[in-house]
């Protein structure tokens, strides 16, 4: 399955999950708890409240050589939004993509969709732990707050 299908597919409109696509094209399905969407909605205004230039993006599906990532958050300089705002999904990551855990994500599932957003030109990936707590990644390196947005809270 390819993700324009997903997106154009009836009955997985509307579904209280989030759905992104495996490197066989299949449907990954993640249930959202109520503080998942809190959190998303938290990091969403922060973002926007700390810089006026950019876009924020939630839920944004970013095609990779594994399938179609979602990104919780992401936030996208003006030129990067000017080259994927009319696309199905990105074809290159924004500079910021966000992932809020739950207890489901592993070590090793984490590790792999930062690997994967850096290699479609994401600048930072940060993790939001289900407590707020924010790690901030560039390839290869925790740091202890975001280049981008140095006044970003860790939590």
């Amino acid at each position: 399955m390819q993700w324009h299908e997903v997106c154009a597919h009836p009955d997985l409109q509307n579904l209280p999950f989030k759905l992104e696509l495996n490197e066989y094209g299949q449907i990954v399905m993640s249930p959202a708890r109520v503080y998942h969407s809190i959190l998303q909605g938290e990091i969403a205004a922060l973002l926007k409240s700390q810089r006026s230039e950019g876009r924020v993006l939630t839920e944004c599906a970013i095609h990779t050589h594994k399938g179609t990532k979602v990104a919780d958050v992401a936030w996208a300089s003006p030129a990067i939004f000017e080259r994927i705002k009319q696309e199905i999904e990105c074809s290159i990551a924004p500079d910021i993509c966000i992932e809020i855990l739950s207890s489901a994500n592993t070590n090793r599932e984490m590790e792999d969709k930062i690997s994967l957003y850096f290699s479609r030109g994401a600048k930072e990936v940060w993790l939001c732990d289900p407590e707020g707590r924010i790690t901030f990644h560039i390839p290869a390196e925790v740091l202890s707050q975001s280049v981008m947005f140095p006044g970003f809270p860790q939590q």
